[in-house]
């Protein structure tokens, strides 16, 4: 293990010109004499603990750019210091220097382990504050315990066991002490759950946060609800549940740290207490006034029609600040500048030369736009009415696809009558992309992508690599002009309703529950997204139309009902480890459109973007090398 710090104050940047609780990190550095003398300073030393949040929705997040959902250039990759999203994503991953070390604080990453030491720091000092009530002692004392949850499962996700820090060793522990083992997985997950579990018994910890503006991201019992919800899901995924891949991994005393070996009867249990957690974790956010977002009326636009309503309802699911579905925001680093690359720099004719203002870097691949539903709820590949194998056909945009895209402009039958998902995330040729400083929906603009059009490539600074753009992330409000952009930020959803109704029909299908019993909590989010139910559907438009009564379809569906929902929210890479379809799904070639050509016939044709490889070993990250050098008690994972 690392070098045991006495303590550490963590600089922070200030997140957006909002005041919120997060933004007020001390400049000056604390010690230990001082920082628990007044209420004061030791605030100043919560401010720390929540400073090490991993930042969520940016480049320092591995489900970002690590995974498949987001791609750049590689002259984007060195000129944006995007290296770390860049090699994960291509499969070159190292344990000489790994990237998003956040085991030891490196490479676009965190330092886990002194966030938990700081953490324990304040866990042990807090109660010596003489100018606070116990009742603001039991609040502050939640929300770190929290955070020591949060921080543990976060490395155990990437690393799997790991070493547990549940008190800081004295100063004068011995070098030999100080060479801690990794505890078992299963070790890990109990003590998160303990740690959340004491969290939701604190009288001090509010329910929700009423004021965002002022305590923005900061935890309520709400959070820790929906935390613990997911942590046991993810503890009884198949990645971490009797996962043999790592049986026999035992360390120098013979332990084997993953636990994989155990009975069905064991596996199952994990599935119904994780089932029970989100049951529990819908039922106290729903008490407390959340639930899926759903506003009635855009009085700031004019000329939207109902589909063009729909669409901008599920875009602003994810950018309207505070609104009742996000349970949890990153108030560490607000999505603003990031936006200037989900736009495509030629967005209207105006700034076809422009290089400073939208930029649209950032590329989704054609596999993630594959995913979305026709406008009859079910996969392209199924309905039975859509044409599957003529996707990549061009066609003639008709009346019935006037709401979203341009009428009588040739494009692939690919883009025509999806479900308002793909509309809501996706920018394409010749699709209608509303807002960005045009109110007036008649006035709206439709991309213009192909080869030598306003929205094409032609300046190295600014290459999209797949005809795809990530609309979904830019909020409707920054404002794109001939020579700049004017960003509206947003705090970047962590964990939103949306997500729990999944989590609960995934652990009931799990648990091979009735198909009746897990189809209303899908329905809830299809429903919201102005599609009909799972049994409606299928059975309608299906060429699979019993899909839903059997265990293994119906899993299916959910896997698809969250990569579709949660699309470019950062989930998709955690979602695909833990279910353990990675080595599958990784492997796949990286696509998009032929931007060489301007017909529509040339355009829209399936084209190598590049081949990533995904091994066994990817599943987990490895640890540092020089790390394992230092501290021989520690064993590497499968494969490093």
């Amino acid at each position: 293990m690392r070098k045991i710090y006495a303590f550490w104050m963590a600089a922070a940047l200030s997140l957006s010109s909002c005041n919120n609780y997060l933004d007020i990190i001390p400049d000056n550095i604390a010690t230990i004499d001082n920082a628990f003398t007044m209420r004061t300073e030791a605030e100043k030393f919560l401010f720390t603990c929540y400073s090490y949040r991993p930042s969520v929705g940016t480049k320092e997040d591995p489900a970002m750019f690590g995974g498949d959902e987001l791609i750049v250039t590689e002259y984007f990759r060195e000129s944006s210091s995007m290296q770390s999203g860049y090699y994960v994503s291509h499969g070159m991953q190292r344990s000489s220097d790994p990237y998003y070390n956040y085991w030891n604080g490196q490479q676009q990453a965190n330092d886990m382990y002194q966030a938990l030491r700081d953490c324990n720091i304040f866990l042990e000092n807090i109660d010596k504050v003489p100018d606070m009530t116990a009742l603001e002692k039991d609040r502050w004392i939640a929300e770190v315990k929290f955070l020591k949850a949060y921080y543990h499962y976060w490395l155990v996700r990437m690393y799997g066991p790991i070493p547990l820090i549940k008190t800081n060793l004295p100063i004068e522990t011995g070098v030999s002490e100080a060479k801690v083992y990794r505890d078992t997985l299963d070790d890990c997950f109990s003590y998160i759950i303990e740690l959340l579990d004491e969290a939701i018994a604190s009288e001090g910890l509010p329910d929700r946060i009423e004021n965002e503006t002022e305590e923005l991201g900061r935890v309520s019992k709400a959070v820790v609800y929906a935390m613990k919800a997911e942590v046991m899901m993810t503890a009884a995924s198949p990645l971490f549940n009797g996962n043999m891949d790592y049986a026999g991994l035992t360390d120098n005393r013979g332990v084997e740290i993953f636990n994989p070996r155990k009975t069905e009867e064991e596996k199952r249990k994990k599935w119904e207490d994780a089932a029970e957690a989100c049951r529990q974790a819908i039922d106290f956010c729903e008490g407390v006034n959340y639930g899926l977002y759903e506003p009635e009326y855009f009085d700031d636009y004019t000329n939207m029609t109902e589909g063009g309503k729909q669409v901008m309802a599920l875009r602003r699911v994810m950018t309207e600040r505070w609104n009742n579905e996000i349970i949890w925001a990153n108030s560490n680093a607000w999505f603003g500048d990031f936006q200037k690359h989900c736009i495509p720099r030629g967005w209207t004719a105006e700034t076809v030369n422009n290089t400073s203002g939208a930029t649209g870097n950032y590329a989704v691949p054609l596999r993630i736009a594959e995913l979305f539903y026709t406008k009859n709820g079910v996969p392209m590949e199924e309905d039975k009415e859509w044409g599957y194998d003529n996707r990549y056909n061009a066609a003639k945009v008709g009346e019935d696809n006037a709401d979203h895209m341009a009428k009588d402009q040739w494009t692939a039958r690919f883009n025509l009558n999806r479900e308002a998902r793909y509309y809501a995330t996706l920018g394409f040729d010749r699709g209608l992309w509303i807002g960005q400083g045009t109110r007036d929906v008649s006035q709206a603009n439709y991309l213009k992508a192909r080869a030598g059009e306003t929205a094409a490539n032609a300046f190295e600074t600014c290459w999209n690599l797949t005809g795809f753009w990530p609309k979904k992330l830019t909020h409707d409000g920054t404002v794109v002009t001939s020579n700049s952009i004017t960003i509206e930020k947003y705090p970047f959803p962590v964990i939103r309703m949306a997500s729990l109704y999944l989590l609960y029909a995934e652990a009931l299908n799990e648990i091979n529950a009735p198909y009746e019993d897990v189809l209303p909590w899908i329905d809830k989010v299809r429903n919201r997204a102005g599609l009909k139910g799972v049994e409606e559907s299928w059975t309608n438009y299906s060429t699979d139309p019993t899909k839903f009564m059997d265990q293994n379809g119906l899993r299916e569906i959910i896997h698809t009902e969250r990569m579709i929902e949660l699309a470019l929210e950062g989930q998709r890479l955690w979602d695909l480890r833990r279910w353990k379809e990675a080595l599958s799904v990784f492997n796949e070639p990286v696509t998009g459109w032929n931007l060489l050509y301007n017909s529509a016939d040339d355009y829209y044709k399936e084209t190598l973007v590049f081949n990533r490889t995904f091994n066994v070993r990817d599943y987990f990250w490895p640890i540092q090398d020089s790390e394992l050098w230092r501290n021989r008690n520690l064993r590497q994972n499968y494969g490093w």
